[in-house]
């Protein structure tokens, strides 16, 4: 009996464990799709990802190449700008050893104002090297009516070391000394290129061919140099504001130019004024002929119809039948009053 329950038990349980395989074989299988589908969704998500990463690393990569490139370019351009930049310093430095005694200095500074000058003015409106009376000779006259004198040697030497001083004390030496090349300087153009006796204004230009040498002197600490060149009649100016001085002048010119100009158109006006005149008195004698010629006309057709008048009248007399004593009696009387 007992081993008829066991058996039974053990067949129950079996079946059970029967049934519970087969279900959890199929939960299984159905996890394993629903696996599989995830698994396959995941798989296709990461290989569009991964296709889309592919494309845009590709793209990086020749963008990146691309501006590799060019960074190359231009380092190569850099590189030759480089070197041309350290030719140009060494052409600078050759040509501020070449420029370092006064004289090939102060070439140079003419050189720049004769270009200045050409391209500013008529060539008939300045002249370079003009040598007054007294053998003096200027860098260059400006015609304005009269004559503008225009010096372009400036000594530099101790601007130069006054920019280049370490410390304050050598500054304010050489700032002194830069005062008294200065007011020299001016001393020598006031003294030998104003001469209004020779044709000249009362005043001559002092061009400073460097734009800091004209800073300095204009806006120094006290203003006492340019007052001082002020007072002497001698004006500095830069390449910048002689260039503006020059634009003036030339509108003086043009001025004058017109000025004469008005004075010819005068001068032409006064003269068909005259004509005008003379042509009012031919006019009016030529009015007074007319006038006579007018009046002789009148005087002369008042006869023309009284003579014609008399002879219609002497007409009218032959038409008239009369004897022949009393014709021979009235004839001479028709021909008395004819």
């Amino acid at each position: 009996m007992w081993i008829a329950t066991t058996t039974l038990l053990l067949l129950a349980l079996a079946g059970l464990a029967y049934v519970m395989r087969s279900a959890l074989v199929g939960a299984l299988t159905a996890v394993e799709g629903r696996l599989e589908r995830r698994l396959g969704e995941i798989d296709s998500r990461v290989d569009r990802r991964l296709e889309s990463l592919d494309g845009r690393l590709l793209s990086t990569q020749q963008s990146t190449g691309q501006t590799t490139t060019q960074i190359v370019e231009r380092l190569s351009k850099l590189d030759g700008t480089a070197t041309q930049m350290l030719h140009r310093a060494k052409d600078l430095a050759r040509l501020e050893q070449a420029l370092r005694p006064p004289k090939a200095r102060g070439g140079f500074g003419e050189l720049l104002l004769a270009n200045l000058l050409r391209d500013s003015l008529p060539a008939d409106a300045y002249q370079l090297q003009y040598t007054f009376r007294t053998g003096e000779r200027v860098d260059a006259v400006v015609r304005v009516g009269q004559l503008v004198p225009v010096d372009a040697k400036f000594p530099l030497d101790n601007f130069e070391r006054m920019v280049e001083a370490g410390d304050d004390e050598s500054r304010a030496l050489h700032e002194k000394a830069f005062g008294r090349d200065l007011k020299g300087h001016v001393d020598a153009i006031a003294q030998k290129y104003i001469r209004p006796a020779e044709g000249t204004y009362d005043f001559a230009l002092m061009y400073l061919p460097a734009e800091s040498v004209y800073y300095e002197l204009v806006c120094g600490k006290t203003g006492a140099l340019l007052e001082y060149a002020r007072e002497k009649r001698v004006f500095p100016v830069s390449p910048s504001t002689f260039h503006m001085h020059l634009q003036v002048i030339c509108l003086g010119l043009k001025g004058l130019q017109i000025e004469r100009h008005a004075q010819d158109v005068m001068a032409y006006v006064a003269q068909l004024a005259k004509d005008f005149d003379r042509l009012r008195t031919d006019f009016d004698v030529v009015g007074k002929h007319i006038a006579n010629a007018g009046s002789k006309y009148s005087e002369a057709d008042r006869r023309l119809e009284r003579f014609g008048t008399r002879l219609e009248r002497a007409a009218d007399w032959e038409e008239t039948p009369v004897e022949p004593a009393a014709e021979a009696h009235e004839l001479p009387r028709a021909v008395d009053a004819a």
